[in-house]
């Protein structure tokens, strides 16, 4: 057949194929022949965004030309008469009359509009009616969008980077907003934005709110971004185009080409791609080809948001195959039980165990709990069975209340070696993320019956997450639950009896370490520092706590240093003493004088644990504030400082009273124990847990004007030293330790101390570089750090940094910790948008880790 022209069946129509020879991008020899076949490969992608939505189309029918020559283009709304009947329309009432516009439904469509030279399609954020029969003549300025989209475009003056750069800025307002964002590099210039709704507003309500967070990133960053829609205004500014959003806007379709001199394509990215902003271009179809093989569709998650895919949604990578089908399975030949587990692996690229065999079963059998934190946070529940571990994700974790039973599906048998299994499973593999084992031990078994019903005692660690011994029954529920596979659904039942057993091998509550006489009092004559470290908690997720919401307690997080207290009461004889410890054991009691109030406010000897701040505007936490007091040793100046910022303390748990000690008692009890034990004073406080949801939590938090909030399981117990998930840190926004390895020279009005810091963390090579951070910075600790950086010079940097960033550099030594906000991390690993917020002398530079 002619290479000039084709007849093909797509979707079972004709279609007559012309001109495939023909060259539509000069530049780059690109064919027409070349554009059908990338729109073949592309359609179910396309599709799956453009389903339900009206498509104008720019024409080229003699192709984009050339700089010197460029192509005529037809923009085209009209579906014309001799389009072919099949192809499915709506009619759209405009001021001007009523058009007929195609839908792209099918890739029968698509091919016939990429025949036609439609090398872009263009669609608005609303859908039509559903279903294929003509609904008549629809008003467009009644249409409710499903999405919101900002097309980012650079003025004069300005680049894609720059585009990439309020790009991020956006991100952070519509994740204020509970908006998720998800980018496309527009194929033209700039950088197209969107972010799902739940069509429950109007167009120009959407309009109305797009426009006003444009104009409040605009008064935000005057010299970057302009969001009136006049040329004169553009001038080196990236213009955020809030327009599109009308309804009778339209935006380039994603992975739509676009009629550009050389071929490239809106096309979906990922965010660590953009945290390099300099690195960022515009991909031709080639590429977004390989990309679509290699991750598939980036924006899959935004379709299945707002509304159906158009095609059936292939299979989510990583979801597991049903284990009960297996070809090659026979009488003569049983299953290998680990042959799925390894058909998901390979050796080279996962760290994880992958043995040839499976291994056997021993009188006494294991068990382990692993925390997954892959595309959503789960645990892998496992127990050893037949050589191998039966395992099951659970979404919400063990349950702990025998009222709640929480869902359990099945996935593939995993090898024993994997029991002793913790790390990270690289970016591309199966259940990518990192791996930590929750609890482990042995179990007694009481019932297996296979694919029916399981009772197992399990016998945890004593400091690991079940807290003891604990008997779980999991039964299947025969139901289509998400994986449409009945015999993968499960439920795990926390038994009543469980609460009655006690810990295997668990301590009970301990004497007190120290030596009592009859009155109940120590022989120590002054209160000493604990040697003791304050419990840890991690970055928590929202959608996790929320989700098991009735097993959270909730704190306000208080912006300040850790400190645990051994207080020692009064007698009629000596006063009260009390010992504070920092949280990398330094002794901060001579530091803080006015928190010996504690004494006087128990009546028992006691440990506790709680956060010292400084108060600023508002009794508000003044992080900034507290570095006044920090590191002063002096009495002279501890006394001037304490009379211009005084510090309170925020108690909020208790590890030890009256000789016993209360660590393996479970959080809901030690508050308990804390509000009948301390009484407020001056300094002293004990702000109680809040009432409320995880949302109002952080809303009320956030109104407060506080860090965020701290998330505790009622059922924790106190683990010191160790960082847990049983605590959750939620943050309104990030922040990390740092160490100060060097700082550039600075000019004007800061050339007598430093224009910027240059900060680095260990890594287990050494120390990496981290970036620079150079705002934050108030008078006073711009003044007070040179003074210390002065006083830790050294010739030669102690990490590795850019030669643009070192060439003015003042090396020190790598001994100062501080605290950045910062908006992400880049590829290579550099901090995005820090912001200084202060030092930390409690925390020890080889504890700031990467």
């Amino acid at each position: 057949m002619s290479r000039h022209e084709q007849k093909v069946a797509v979707d079972g129509h004709r279609l007559t194929l012309t001109n495939l020879d023909k060259v539509f991008y000069p530049e780059t020899g690109t064919t027409k022949g070349e554009v059908l076949d990338y729109y073949a490969h592309v359609a179910q992608h396309l599709i799956r965004h453009a389903h339900g939505r009206i498509a104008t189309r720019k024409r080229w029918v003699d192709g984009v030309g050339t700089p010197q020559e460029p192509g005529e283009v037809f923009f085209e709304r009209n579906l014309p008469e001799s389009a072919p009947s099949w192809i499915t329309s709506r009619s759209i009432r405009h001021s001007t009359g009523s058009k007929r516009y195609p839908l792209v439904q099918d890739r029968a469509t698509l091919t016939y509009l990429a025949q036609m030279a439609s090398l872009e399609i263009h669609i608005p954020q609303w859908r039509v009616a559903k279903g294929s029969s003509d609904p008549g003549t629809i008003d467009s300025t009644t249409r409710h969008p499903d999405r919101m989209v900002f097309d980012l475009d650079p003025g004069p003056g300005r680049e894609l980077a720059d585009c990439v750069e309020v790009a991020q800025l956006v991100r952070q307002l519509l994740n204020g907003m509970d908006l998720d964002a998800y980018p496309v590099t527009s194929g033209s210039k700039g950088v197209h934005l969107y972010a799902p709704l739940d069509a429950s507003a109007s167009s120009q309500q959407i309009s109305d709110v797009a426009h006003e967070l444009a104009r409040s990133l605009e008064a935000d960053h005057k010299d970057l971004v302009v969001s009136a829609m006049k040329k004169t205004l553009r001038e080196n500014k990236v213009l955020i185009d809030w327009s599109q959003n009308s309804a009778a806007k339209t935006t380039v379709a994603p992975y739509s080409m676009r009629g550009r001199f050389t071929p490239t394509v809106a096309a979906p990215r990922t965010w660590d791609e953009l945290d390099d902003p300099s690195a960022v271009e515009q991909l031709h179809f080639e590429e977004v080809l390989d990309r679509l093989d290699d991750i598939g569709d980036l924006l899959e998650p935004l379709a299945k948001t707002v509304g159906d895919s158009a095609n059936p949604t292939p299979t989510s990578a990583g979801a597991p195959p049903d284990s009960t089908k297996d070809s090659s399975t026979s009488a003569e030949a049983p299953r290998d039980r680990l042959d799925i587990y390894r058909s998901k692996r390979d050796p080279k690229r996962t760290s994880e165990p992958v043995p040839e065999g499976h291994g056997t079963s021993g009188d006494e059998l294991s068990f382990v709990i692993q925390e997954h934190h892959a595309s959503t946070l789960h645990w892998d529940f496992r127990l050893e069975h037949d050589g191998v571990l039966v395992s099951w994700a659970l979404p919400k974790g063990p349950p702990s209340d025998p009222e709640h039973n929480h869902l359990a599906v099945q996935t593939e048998d995993h090898p024993l070696e994997y029991g002793s299994f913790e790390g990270t499973i690289a970016k591309g593999q199966y259940g990518a993320g990192e791996v930590t084992i929750w609890d482990s031990g042995t179990f007694e078994l009481e019932k297996w019956k296979e694919g029916s019903e399981i009772i197992a005692v399990l016998h945890g660690a004593s400091d690991g997450g079940l807290q003891g011994v604990r008997r779980f029954a999991l039964f299947n529920t025969g139901e289509h639950g998400p994986n449409k596979e009945p015999e993968k659904n499960w439920m795990i039942h926390l038994t009543k009896d469980s609460s009655k057993k006690p810990s295997k091998g668990s301590p009970t509550r301990a004497a007190a370490s120290t030596k009592r006489t009859d009155s109940g009092r120590t022989d120590s004559a002054e209160a000493e520092p604990t040697d003791m470290s304050p419990m840890l908690a991690s970055i928590g997720d929202i959608a996790s706590v929320r989700a098991q919401a009735q097993e959270w307690a909730f704190e306000m997080k208080w912006d300040g240093i850790r400190a645990l207290a051994s207080v020692r009461v009064g007698t009629e004889d000596s006063p009260g003493s009390i010992a504070l410890t920092s949280r990398n054991g330094k002794n901060l009691t001579k530091a803080y004088p006015e928190l010996g109030e504690l004494a006087a406010c128990v009546d028992v000897d006691c440990i506790l644990d709680g956060e010292i701040v400084a108060l600023g505007p508002g009794s508000r936490p003044d992080f900034g504030r507290l570095q006044r007091r920090m590191g002063l040793t002096r009495e002279s100046d501890i006394a001037r400082e304490l009379e211009r910022t005084p510090v309170h303390l925020m108690v909020f748990d208790v590890l030890h009273a009256d000789g016993a000690s209360l660590l393996k008692a479970p959080y809901s009890e030690r508050r308990e124990r804390l509000g009948e034990l301390v009484t407020e004073g001056e300094s002293i406080h004990v702000p109680t847990a809040f009432d409320g949801t995880i949302d109002e939590a952080m809303e009320s938090s956030r109104e407060l004007k506080l860090e965020g909030v701290m998330a505790k399981k009622t059922g924790s117990t106190y683990l010191p030293g160790r960082r847990t998930r049983t605590w959750a840190k939620l943050k309104h926004s990030a922040t990390r330790d740092v160490i100060i390895v060097g700082w550039r020279i600075g000019k004007g009005e800061r050339s007598d101390t430093f224009a910027s810091l240059l900060l680095a963390a260990h890594d287990e090579d050494g120390l990496v570089y981290l970036g620079r951070v150079g705002t934050g910075f108030d008078e006073h600790q711009l003044q007070a750090l040179r003074a210390k950086l002065d006083r830790l010079t050294r010739k030669t940097p102690p990490v590795e940094v850019p030669a643009a960033e070192s060439r003015d550099a003042q090396w020190v030594r790598a001994g100062l910790v501080g605290e950045v906000e910062y908006g992400g991390t880049t590829e290579a690993g550099r901090l995005r948008h820090p912001v200084w917020r202060g030092l930390r002398a409690d925390i020890d530079p080889e504890d700031v880790t990467t």
